[in-house]
């Protein structure tokens, strides 16, 4: 050896949620899963507008020490 290491170089192999065993989805799964992430976005969105009106309608406490 040199006197240093080399280093190592691993392979990943593109697996994740939109690769699998038959490859890339079809245009009718995208549409399917952009629609479902939508869905979800716009749910956590209004999720998000709910408890911003709850905080601003809530009166701010003062507490006398």
């Amino acid at each position: 050896m040199c006197g240093h290491e080399h280093p190592r170089h691993e392979h990943h192999h593109a697996r994740g949620p939109w690769r699998g065993r038959r490859g890339f989805p079809s245009r009718e799964e995208w549409v399917e899963r952009l629609e479902a992430h939508r869905d979800r976005l716009e749910r956590d969105l209004g999720n998000v507008d709910e408890l911003l009106k709850r905080l601003r309608d809530e009166q701010p406490q003062t507490t006398s020490v």
